[in-house]
């Protein structure tokens, strides 16, 4: 609190100077010339920088240098004086005002900011830097302003003998997409530990986004309510991670000096398009092994725009820093993201990068981003 304070003051200087300068060179000016009723500028000015209080001191001051300058021009009673008087009281008043409702404002914005990222952490857990054999990094852009969630959602949990990780991502953005989003957290992390295939935990999650929308969709969104989720399962003791995609963009698999977008998934449909049994999902079997980096998003990272309207190149892109850790990964990508966006993102983005740790113990041969097996039901193994 002491910085803004300490600026504030040190801005104070300029309405104060400017005062100053006005009042000296108005008494020296021919009688014809009144630079007075210019000192309404030094309060307007405040006013960008201070509260009212402050505000109204150099509406204060700037009345005080308008009476010694119609002292030293024929006398405060003369009615140019007395109307230059009243004009700079009334504007500094309104000054004063608008300074009040603004601090007010500020106040509210900062509550609602407070309150924001409160519901930020309780829906979006803040993913552990390391869990099992993987080092983990996140990373949420919302799309709307002063907004910190939205629609995309990841969680990560420990299960016997691996890990387990969601990304997904509800139909709309900001805040209107946050209920969705809590339900299929909600959900994720119940179930993971309940069920021990993925097609059950798929099952198990579209079950629980159908009566969320069979009690609470609106009856002109019917059908048009969804989110894309993809699962992804890493167990401790082989180098793969077994994927199911529900309609979600499939992750990018970096290794020393390339991007690789994983081919040839099988998507099932998104959570809520309609009730799918655990037959419904197909396993998708990725090598991924030590020193690799899986990173896996939403559709608000490939689909950002520049002005001509170019997509953002993610894989390209991504393949700049594929050696980088999961923290200075998501780093340089969100600075390149932004600065190919300007700054303003259209929907919300969210990322999740993962990389599997070395093991010294022993040594797998893997082949970088190639699907090795795919199941219709209950965990692979690789061939």
């Amino acid at each position: 609190m002491r910085q803004p304070w300490q600026s504030s003051h040190a801005l104070l200087a300029i309405p104060v100077v400017l005062i100053l300068v006005i009042t000296v060179v108005d008494i020296h000016s021919p009688p014809d010339v009144h630079l007075g009723p210019a000192l309404v500028i030094a309060p307007a000015i405040t006013a960008s920088f201070a509260g009212p209080r402050l505000t109204g001191f150099i509406g204060v001051l700037a009345l005080a240098a308008q009476a010694i300058i119609g002292v030293f021009h024929g006398g405060l009673a003369t009615t140019n004086h007395i109307v230059q008087l009243i004009t700079l009281t009334v504007l500094s008043v309104l000054v004063v005002f608008m300074s009040a409702v603004r601090e007010r404002r500020t106040r509210q914005l900062a509550q609602v900011r407070s309150v924001s990222e409160a519901a930020q952490h309780v829906l979006l857990w803040p993913l552990p830097e390391r869990i099992g054999a993987l080092r983990i990094a996140c990373l949420y852009l919302a799309a709307e302003d002063e907004a910190q969630i939205g629609g995309d959602l990841y969680a990560a949990t420990r299960i016997i003998g691996g890990v387990r990780i969601m990304i997904g991502d509800v139909r709309g953005k900001g805040l209107s997409a946050i209920g969705e989003a809590a339900l299929l957290l909600g959900a994720f992390r119940e179930a993971a530990h309940r069920h021990t295939s993925l097609p059950d935990l798929a099952a198990a999650l579209e079950q629980s986004v159908s009566r969320y929308l069979a009690d609470f969709e609106p009856v002109e969104e019917t059908g048009e309510r969804f989110a894309t989720a993809l699962l992804l399962e890493l167990p401790d003791d082989d180098h793969i991670t077994r994927i199911i995609s529900c309609g979600h963009p499939p992750p990018l698999v970096l290794s020393p000096g390339r991007a690789l977008t994983v081919p040839s998934l099988h998507p099932a449909p998104p959570l809520g398009i309609g009730e799918t049994g655990p037959e419904g999902y197909t396993i998708d079997v990725l090598s991924f092994g030590a020193g690799d980096t899986l990173l896996l998003y939403t559709d608000g990272v490939i689909e950002a725009r520049d002005a001509d309207g170019d997509f953002y190149p993610f894989e390209t892109r991504a393949a700049q820093w594929s050696e980088a850790g999961p923290e200075s990964l998501l780093h340089h990508i969100q600075r390149d993201l932004l600065a190919h966006t300007h700054g303003r993102l259209e929907d919300d983005a969210a990322l999740v990068a993962l990389r599997r740790e070395p093991d010294i113990h022993r040594r797998r041969h893997h082949h970088y981003g190639r699907v090795i097996h795919t199941s219709g039901f209950g965990p692979s193994s690789s061939t």
